[in-house]
Formats: C-alpha cells, sequence, structure tokens
C-alpha cells in the first residue's frame, strides 16, 4: 500500500492538531459501515476488516485505505500474489528493455575492435512493450489511489511522484513515435528505475535514511575536501626543478603539471589506485619527498575514509532503526485495528473469530499453526493486551523444527541408527572429504607441468570411484538413521545428497564411457566430454562438496549464516545499486557513446611501442565502453572498484575532455563510498547479531536444530520500543475511513 502519511510525522507522536478521540471498550468498530439491512453482513464485513488489517500488519503496510466491502475485495485482490507478481514482472521487463533497444546490447562482445554490428529492433517493438508496461502502472497508480482516497494520495510525495513520472513517460513515449524512434534522447529511460523503487517500502526506507544521512556525510566530505586541496597546493609548491631531468621536475610533469592534473592525481591516490607509482619520481631522488604522500595517504585514506565509514555506519543505522519504529508500528496499528473491528461484535473478541478470521490470512503455515494453537486452548474472550500478544508470534523467527526419526524395532537397527545418526559420523564424513581434497591437490601439484592428453589419471580415477561409493553409502546410512523426511529437513544434507547424486551420475557415465579405470587410462574423446574434461569436472564438484565442513565449525558456520542473511535481505540495497547503476548507465551511453574508436593506425598496440605504458591503448581496454547498456554496466563496475580506475580518467579526458572527470568522480562517491559502507554498515550489524546470542528472538521451537530466518526487521527488533496504548489509540482515532469511535 502507499506510504502512510504519518512517516512525514515524528516517530509515535502524537497527531498534530486536534485532541484525538478515544474509544471506549465495546464500540462498534463496523456500526457504521454496516452493508445491507442484516446483521449477517455487518458480521462478514468485519471478518473481512479483520482479515485485511492484520495482513497489513503481517507485510507492515498502511492501514489508511478504504475499509467498505468493494474496496476489502480490491485490496486483497491487488496484494494476492499473482497481481504482485505481474507488477514484478512488468517492472523487470521495463527495465531490460536497455538491453534490446537502440543502442542495442545483443552483440556476442563489446570490444570495438571485433565488435559486429547487433541487431537492432525495429521503430515501434519496443515501443509496444513499453506502452503495455505503463498500462500496467497506471493501473497500479490507479488502484492505490482509489484506496487510499484523494485527501491520502495528494499527501503522498511517492504517489504524486509515481503519477508524474508516468505522465513524462508517456508524453517522452509519444514523442518518440513522432520522430519515428530517431529523438537523441530517451528522458523515460531516466526514470524507469522509480517503478522499482516505489514498488518496495525497504527500499523506500533505505532511500529514506541515504537522504537523512547525507548531512553528515558531506560534513566529512568537505573536510576531504579541504585535505585533498591543501595537500595538491603543497605538491604544486614543491615539486618544482629547474631540469627536465630532475625528480621533483620529473614528478611535476608526470602528476601535478597543472592544478586539475595534481587534483586528479591526489584523488585516485586517495584510493590507493596509483599508489606507489605517483610517488616513485620524486621518491626515487630524494627518500624525504616520501613524507608528503604517506602523510597524504595516512589522513586521507586511513583516518577520514574510515570516519566516513564510521559516520555512515553510525547515523545510517540509527535512521534506519528509526524507519524500523514506523514498521512497528504499523504492525502494532494493524493489529490493534484488527481488535477494535472483531470487539465490535462482542464485548470483547472470541477465539472462534480469531480462527475463521486466520483461515482467510495470506500468512505462511508455520505462524499459522502457533497462533491456532494458541487460540485452541482457549475459551475465554480475548483482551486487548492477549490480542496483541497473540500476534506477537510475528515479531519472532520462522522456525522449522526436524521431523521424528524412525523408529525400529530390533536392538541392532536401533544401535546402527544411534552410530550413524551421531555427529561424529558427520565428523568422519568431513574427513574424508578432506582426504578426498588432499588427493586432488596432490595430483593436481603432480600433473602441473604435464599435458591433459599425456597424463595417467589411472590412480585418480579409482580414488575419485572410492571416494564416491563411500558418499553414496553414507548419504543413504543417514537416510536410514534420520529418515527421509528428516534427511531433507537440513539444507547441508540437501547440499550433500545433490552432489552425491550429480557425481554418481557422473562417474557411471564415465565408466560406461571409458571402462573402469586401469593403467595407462587414457582413450580417445567419446561424445561431448573427453576423459579429462569429465575428471576435471568430477573434481571440482568434489572440491565444492568440500563445503560441507561450514556447519560443524562454529565461526565458519556464523558467517555462513550471516552472508545467507545478507543475501536473503539484500533485496533493499541492492534495488538502490541498481537503480544507481542504471541511472549513471543510460546517462554514460548518453554522454560518451561512440566516443571510443580505434585510431587511424590499427597497428596501435603494446607491440610496437607507440601507446604509453598503462594507458587505456596499452591495456586493451577497448571493452570499457559506453556504446551499450550493457558495456556501460560492466564499465561502471570495473570503476566502483577502483583499481586502475586512472586509466578511464585519463581516456576518457582525452576522447572526450577534461569536464568527463566529474561523471566518474561522482560515480565513485555514489557507489565506492556511499554504498559499499552501507553494506559494509549491513555485514557489521548482521555479523554482531549473529555473534552475540543473547540478541536473538525467542524462536517458535526450542529446537537447537532448527534453521531460522533473520530479516531487516527482525534484526533490529530488540532495540525498538514498542507504542504505548494512548500512541495506538491516536493514530487509530484519525483513521480515514475506518470510524473506530462514534
Amino acid at each position: 500500500m502507499a506510504e502512510p502519511q504519518e512517516e512525514s510525522e515524528p516517530l509515535l507522536s502524537r497527531a498534530r492538531g486536534g485532541s484525538g478521540r478515544y474509544c471506549t471498550p465495546g464500540v462498534a468498530a463496523c456500526g457504521s459501515v454496516q452493508v445491507g439491512p442484516g446483521a449477517p453482513a455487518g458480521r462478514d464485513l468485519c471478518l473481512d476488516q479483520a482479515v485485511v488489517l492484520i495482513e497489513d500488519a503481517i507485510q507492515y503496510r498502511s492501514i489508511n485505505h478504504r475499509m467498505d466491502a468493494r474496496s476489502l475485495w480490491l485490496c486483497r485482490w491487488y496484494y494476492s500474489s499473482t497481481c504482485q507478481w505481474v507488477l514484478s514482472l512488468t517492472i523487470f521487463l521495463i527495465l531490460a528493455l536497455a538491453f534490446v533497444e537502440t543502442p542495442s546490447s545483443l552483440a556476442s562482445t563489446s570490444d570495438v575492435r571485433y565488435r559486429l554490428a547487433p541487431w537492432e529492433p525495429p521503430c515501434g517493438l519496443t515501443e509496444g512493450l513499453e506502452a503495455l508496461c505503463l498500462l500496467v502502472f497506471t493501473a497500479d497508480v490507479s488502484v492505490k489511489g482509489y484506496l487510499v482516497g484523494w485527501a491520502q494520495f495528494r499527501k503522498n510525495p511517492w504517489l504524486l511522484a509515481y503519477l508524474v513520472v508516468l505522465l513524462v513517460s508517456l508524453v517522452d513515449w509519444i514523442v518518440s513515435l513522432s520522430l519515428v524512434c530517431q529523438e537523441p534522447l530517451r528522458v523515460r529511460r531516466l526514470l524507469r528505475p522509480f517503478f522499482l523503487l516505489q514498488n518496495s517500502s525497504m527500499m523506500k526506507k533505505t532511500l529514506k535514511c541515504i537522504r537523512w544521512s547525507l548531512s553528515e556525510m558531506a560534513s566529512v566530505g568537505l573536510l576531504l575536501a579541504v585535505h585533498l586541496c591543501l595537500f595538491t597546493m603543497f605538491g604544486m609548491l614543491l615539486f618544482t626543478g629547474e631540469k627536465q631531468d630532475d625528480g621533483p621536475d620529473r614528478e611535476r610533469l608526470t602528476y601535478f603539471r597543472n592544478l586539475p592534473e595534481a587534483l586528479t592525481s591526489l584523488l585516485v591516490l586517495l584510493t590507493t589506485a596509483n599508489n606507489p607509482d605517483v610517488m616513485i619520481p620524486a621518491y626515487s631522488k630524494n627518500r624525504a619527498y616520501a613524507i608528503f604522500f604517506i602523510a597524504f595517504t595516512l589522513i586521507g585514506s586511513l583516518f577520514l575514509m574510515n570516519l566516513l565509514t564510521a559516520i555512515i555506519y553510525n547515523q545510517f543505522r540509527g535512521y534506519l532503526m528509526k524507519s524500523l519504529q514506523t514498521s512497528l508500528l504499523r504492525r502494532r496499528l494493524g493489529t490493534r485495528a484488527a481488535y477494535k473491528v472483531l470487539s465490535s461484535l462482542t464485548v470483547g473478541v472470541k477465539p472462534q473469530d480469531v480462527l475463521q478470521v486466520l483461515q482467510k490470512v495470506q500468512l505462511d503455515s508455520d505462524h499459522k499453526e502457533a497462533i491456532m494453537e494458541k487460540l485452541h486452548s482457549r475459551d475465554a474472550l480475548l483482551s486487548a493486551d492477549e490480542f496483541q500478544k497473540l500476534f506477537d508470534t510475528f515479531d519472532k523467527r520462522v522456525t522449522k523444527e526436524h521431523p521424528p526419526r524412525p523408529e525400529y524395532q530390533s536392538p541392532f537397527l536401533r544401535s546402527a541408527q544411534f552410530l550413524f545418526g551421531h555427529r561424529y559420523f558427520d565428523y568422519l564424513g568431513n574427513l574424508m572429504a578432506l582426504g578426498n581434497l588432499v588427493t586432488i591437490c596432490v595430483f593436481l601439484v603432480l600433473d602441473a607441468d604435464i599435458r591433459p592428453e599425456d597424463r595417467d589419471d589411472f590412480v585418480l580415477g579409482i580414488l575419485n570411484c572410492v571416494f564416491i561409493l563411500y558418499y553414496l553409502l553414507e548419504m543413504l546410512l543417514k537416510v536410514f538413521a534420520l529418515g527421509l523426511l528428516g534427511y531433507l529437513a537440513s539444507p547441508s544434507n540437501v547440499f550433500d545428497g545433490l552432489l552425491t547424486i550429480v557425481l554418481l551420475v557422473l562417474e557411471i557415465s564415465t565408466l560406461a564411457a571409458y571402462h573402469f579405470p586401469h593403467p595407462g587410462w587414457k582413450p580417445e574423446m567419446l561424445g561431448l566430454l573427453s576423459l579429462w574434461d569429465m575428471t576435471r569436472l568430477a573434481n571440482m564438484l568434489i572440491v565444492f562438496r568440500f563445503l560441507r565442513i561450514i556447519p560443524s565449525m562454529k565461526l565458519m558456520a556464523v558467517v555462513a549464516s550471516t552472508i545467507l542473511d545478507l543475501i536473503k535481505n539484500m533485496r533493499a540495497f541492492g534495488g538502490i545499486l541498481l537503480v544507481v547503476y542504471y541511472v549513471f548507465a543510460i546517462i554514460g551511453i548518453s554522454l560518451f557513446r561512440g566516443v571510443v574508436v580505434l585510431p587511424a593506425n590499427s597497428s596501435l598496440a603494446p607491440d610496437n611501442g607507440s601507446a604509453p605504458c598503462g594507458s587505456y591503448e596499452q591495456l586493451e581496454y577497448w571493452a570499457n565502453n559506453f556504446d551499450d547498456f550493457a558495456a556501460a554496466l560492466v564499465t561502471l563496475w570495473n570503476v566502483m572498484v577502483v583499481n586502475n580506475w586512472q586509466v578511464f580518467l585519463d581516456a576518457f579526458q582525452r576522447f572526450v575532455g577534461p569536464w568527463s572527470k566529474i561523471y566518474f568522480v561522482l560515480w565513485w562517491l555514489v557507489s565506492s563510498v556511499v554504498w559499499v559502507n552501507l553494506f559494509l554498515a549491513l555485514i557489521l550489524e548482521n555479523f554482531l547479531h549473529k555473534w552475540d546470542r543473547r540478541g536473538h528472538l525467542e524462536p517458535l521451537a526450542g529446537d537447537s536444530g532448527a534453521s531460522s530466518q533473520m530479516t531487516v526487521e527482525l534484526l533490529f527488533r530488540d532495540v525498538l520500543e514498542e507504542p504505548t496504548e494512548e500512541e495506538l489509540m491516536e493514530k487509530l482515532s484519525h483513521h480515514p475511513h475506518l470510524q473506530l469511535c462514534r
């Protein structure tokens, strides 16, 4: 649902203006919106309202939307998995058009030396697909506008921006068709990432936190700029000589020949990309000159850049928690509003009514079963606090208990089950995997200087057969001890089992094609893969299987689980980076498309020594250009890593002009400085939370082996403040569409 207006107000504060109305117990929640003359219609409406309000609470959505029967049906339809899937597919499609439309990325390479003319779509093809996407977005904003009402719509900046972006895109689309797709600039391409932003509440929260943190970042950035300018002037004054071959003069002519060049050289040194190249000419003449460069790097890179990282982490974390506090308020408002709606049917809330509501709520089975289990044990009416505690289950981790092990009657089978289900059996499997890895390493070292066709794979083939048979036996014994469901309940076992099956199929294929290993086992290639290729593929899978040891080591398990949680929760951060990449790539195409061309003397290459050492031409960076969208993305990635990014600064300065440096410096600031530090902040917070086991919330099940899923909201859940009863009732009393108080 659209972002609520209260997010622009102080968190957990009373609504501005007015005294507010406070409900009394037993006030009818749906009395003012009864449908039809009969009570059953009113009861059904109340239950449907409670269903939608609880779903709003689950998804941290705003409850400030229409609550009549037709609007409730439309709301549930809009948030159904089918509609959201269609909307997500539409967003993906309109973003992916950049790869196909002119300039097309449908070429095998972006290297200007080998690239052939790519296929360009006819005018109207991509525009037709874009028109369909714009129609879907128009329907999307129309539904959102209807549900929240015009009063809330005009107060919401995201919805207003949504409408403006659609109008601008439509006008630009019409202009494009009018000019037969020959327009020099498509403004709507820059606006497409907005559709991704507005569809994700977490991305909007992240963007808002970044905007709030900009002032603190700017203070350190200003200090960095002062540091950079001062040392630039010092360098211009320091590296002056009287002779062309003098060390300082060579330093000046190479890196400090003018003020913009000196500023660029030290900016690159701030990222250590040209260290120690920039220091060598002067240092070779006099070692005292090293003090200048060491002091610059020490203050800039080690002091100020790390201070910037600390400020970004601290400020962003604070603003993110502030934003997540709003999400917690939404959840509590949703559940409390559902209680008020259900309490209009009776003085309290009947457990049977809650069970009836839960049957319709779109909720994962684990949470639903946990809530229903609590309700089945109750007969009395639920109070507001009891109802809230009932839905506190949302704030607990999702856990899955392992299925029970099979029960065997025979004492021998029970003993075997205990033996093969013990953790020491896992240790034995890890030891065998380590032994297999060591044998592969030994043979790689021994056969390093032997060509593949001259190698004798007899011993390695025998060892692979033995280890794969052991892996198969281990899998079968674990299935025997844990049961099939118990074996599949562990991700580690699923990982082992899949790789074991693949290795077994590969080994059977190898034996069928090349027979059993024997001395001098070097048959001719049969089918698609040679013996060496199949052996190499098997060994690669065996090396990959060695990752099974991670759950057995506590520190590695913490790190691995942190990485997995990051992958699950990186959608917002990854989406922000995708938006920035997309916008900068489109701008880069508009500014630098076609500027990278082969020189008139196409033989210019490192072979003849005519290209300066370390230049764009000498390093053969021809594939790094902005001639199409895919090439622009890769070029931006290479600059973000900052290794050799001075080569791009120098090349595009020569190709286009000195103003091109502004583009690349802005990209470095946005991607490498801001986003990478935000990513580091998320890693630190996630890892510290994992490391401090006391920070975990109580799971639904107490099984130590249960698997859990940590979200960004749950990551900070233990440090958020619960809203008070007065604050909740104040917010509910100002609901624009649900009159809870009469």
